[in-house]
This record gives C-alpha cells, structure tokens and sequence, in this order.
C-alpha cells in the first residue's frame, strides 16, 4: 500500500492541473477538496480505499499545485475541468466523493453530465446555500468567507498548529505535505497561500449563485450525504447553518440518497476521523447503493 500517493500531472484545458495517484483496482473514485485546500486533505482517507478501489485526488482549478489562472471559477468552468480530467484518466462510471465545496462541484457536475458518475458523496458538503443565510448579502458572504491572513505566519508556526490540532491523527510527514501544498514558502520562512485571495473572491461569487436544491432533483444517480455533528455544537452556529433542515432538504428532492451522520464529528472529518469516512464510503459501494458500473 502506498503511503504518499504518488504526484502526478495533466493537460486539461490547457493547464496544468496535479493529481494525487493512488493506483488501486476496481470502482474507481475521484476525491474532490473544498475551498482553498488541496488534494493531500484525502492523504488518509486514499490509502484505505485504494486497497479494493483505483483512486485519484485531484487539486482543482487554482488550487495546491495546479495552475492558477484569474479566470475560470464559475461552476460550469470548473465541472468541464472536471470533466475532461475524468475523460483523461478514462474512468467509467466514477463515484465522486466531495468535501465541503467538493461536494457543491459533484453536484453540479452530476447534473451536466448525468451519464457519467455512478454516486455521489457528499462528506460535510454540497447542501448548504449561501444566499439564503439570514441577514447575507455578497459583500457580507465575502467578509465572512474571506480566507484568513497568514502575514508573518512561519512554516515552522503552521506545522505546530497541524501539531496541536491534528497530532492524533495525523504525522509531521503527513501536515507537512499538506502544508506545503496549500503554501509557498519564502525566503524569510514565512508562508503564502498558492490559492490567491482573488480566486478565493472569485469562487464565492460563483457559490452566490450555486441553488442546490434547485438542482437536486436533477441528479439521477444515488448520493450519499455524510455531514458532520457535534453533540456538543454551538447554538448560534447550528442556527445560522441549519444543517438539519439544509440535509432534509436534500433528502426530500433528491431521486435517490441516503444519510449517514458522522457523529462527533468536526468539518475537517477526512482529517479528524479518515477510517471512519472510508469505511462509510466502501460499505455503501459494497451493499451495491451506487449504480453498477455499465459495459461499453
């Protein structure tokens, strides 16, 4: 089994865009990162599907270390990336699996190209709307969305927060490849983030106009929506979000899905609780929810 996954490239749309390859046979399953993260957030979760599955994580559009125009962040741009990847790598009948705003990007894609995927996985994504959130604008989204600023912050400093919070789990081999795939280093050891704030803007507009449950009974293949709970979650913050009612939602206009609570759970689940998250995934393949996959 591979530890690391082995970093590769392709041409798509005449970019550059880099994948993490973890070879593996069977069903295949293109892992999908949320905004402003990077392909290396799967770096747990891959090593444990890949051993019956053929896997790939993919930096999306101005992400990690794909190339990063100032163009192209709508959805309909961002889907034919992803299109023309899957096209690429000759997958037939992939499951696509989504954290957070990878979820919103399977959705969209699933809904374009319906002939393509065989599921759908949302993990703590893909159903939450943006412009319907009490007292939100766009300029309050992108204040409130806007990407932290990292000025003066040393790799040194990033890697004993990774250290603090995700020692658990995860090794200083593992918070570093992430880390310097989401950062430049400098000269003076402090960081910059490869995914540039105007992209990060860029991508909330296109999340202003994305209507989930606009598109949900669109998609013809199963989803398997996995969010993330806390017993313990913050009042105003379960107000404002409205997970349950966002997830019954979904489940009342979606075709065909399924809901699996990932209890005591935080956003960053591929990272917190990965065995969980891939053990979900593959027992829901195995009990034969997903589509078959088609001959021809």
């Amino acid at each position: 089994m591979p530890e690391e996954g082995v970093d590769k490239f392709a041409a798509v749309n005449g970019m550059q865009f880099h994948y993490v390859d973890w070879s593996g046979e069977g069903r295949p399953i293109v892992l999908l990162h949320g905004l402003a993260s990077n392909s290396r957030i799967w770096d747990m979760v891959a090593p444990i599907l890949n051993l019956r599955y053929r896997v790939v994580a993919l930096d999306q559009r101005g992400h990690g270390d794909t190339d990063k125009p100032d163009h192209g962040y709508e959805f309909a741009s961002v889907i034919d990336d992803l299109n023309r990847f899957i096209n690429m790598m000759d997958f037939e009948k992939p499951i696509i699996v989504g954290h957070s705003g990878g979820g919103d990007v399977a959705l969209e894609y699933a809904v374009v190209h319906p002939e393509k995927p065989a599921g759908l996985c949302f993990v703590d994504g893909g159903t939450i709307e943006i412009a319907g959130r009490e007292g939100w604008d766009l300029e309050q989204a992108k204040i409130d969305m806007a990407p932290p600023i990292f000025s003066g912050v040393t790799f040194e400093g990033m890697l004993e927060r990774s250290r603090s919070r995700w020692g658990f789990t995860r090794s200083d081999e593992q918070s570093e490849r992430f880390i310097r795939a989401n950062f430049q280093i400098q000269e003076d050891g402090t960081v910059q983030p490869k995914f540039s704030r105007a992209n990060h803007m860029r991508i909330i507009e296109a999340l202003w106009d994305h209507r989930p449950s606009e598109l949900y009974p669109s998609v013809d293949c199963p989803v398997l929506m996995m969010p993330a709970r806390q017993k313990e979650q913050n009042p105003e913050m379960a107000r404002r979000f409205r997970r349950e009612e966002s997830i019954a939602r979904a489940e009342s206009l979606f075709r065909c899905s399924k809901t699996v609570w990932l209890e005591d759970s935080i956003h960053d689940v591929p990272v917190q609780r990965p065995e969980l998250v891939a053990s979900v995934i593959s027992e829901h393949i195995d009990s034969g929810f997903f589509q078959p996959v088609m001959s021809g």
